[in-house]
């Protein structure tokens, strides 16, 4: 509906607007158009595409300028950061996963994973947005990748040639792997 149309009728206009406010922030949000749809955030390791559960990620932010390293932490730990006042755990994903270190800082974020008990920010190399699938593109089983993470996935989704990796962060926080961020004493 044309809004100057509507430009006589004042109170039509607001319903309208009203209307519109609604839809884009259902949209901003990730609200489902459908209940058989599912909506993920889409994110890049590498040359490698992979989606979370938009529910496991509370934030996403740029890389923090202040990340103080950790001394005797695993190299993928790159250190703490202060985030509104809040201290959180800064990891490379992709280091951690075997993958080498991220990439360019310019396209970089961290994806702060909604956990209180661990309060992690997960570096990636670029975040790709929201995802929508239907229910019918999700497949139980995911394609073996280059990055190896297949611990932390459960199924995928495709739709034509695209392939989407789920990749679990709650799995991910429950590994003792992942926990274990010290570097073993040497004898």
């Amino acid at each position: 509906m044309n809004l100057q149309a509507l430009a006589e009728q004042p109170f039509e206009l607001l319903l309208e607007l009203e209307r519109r406010a609604r839809a884009a922030i259902a949209a901003r949000d990730g609200a489902p158009a459908s209940a058989d749809e599912w909506v993920g955030i889409g994110f890049r390791l590498g040359a490698e595409r992979f989606v979370t559960s938009r529910a496991e990620v509370r934030e996403v932010l740029p890389v923090p300028e202040q990340v103080t390293r950790v001394p005797g932490a695993k190299p993928w730990l790159r250190g703490i950061a202060n985030l509104r006042g809040q201290l959180l755990t800064v990891v490379d994903l992709k280091s951690f996963l075997g993958g080498g270190g991220s990439a360019s800082e310019r396209q970089a974020r961290v994806l702060i994973v909604a956990s209180r008990e661990v309060p992690t920010g997960l570096v990636v190399d670029e975040v790709l947005g929201f995802r929508r699938f239907a229910a019918d593109d999700y497949r139980d089983e995911a394609p073996p990748g280059v990055i190896r993470c297949e611990h932390y996935l459960e199924g995928c989704y495709r739709r034509n040639a695209e392939v989407w990796p789920k990749f679990s962060m709650l799995k991910l926080l429950e590994d003792q792997q992942f926990l274990t961020a010290g570097e073993a004493a040497r004898a």
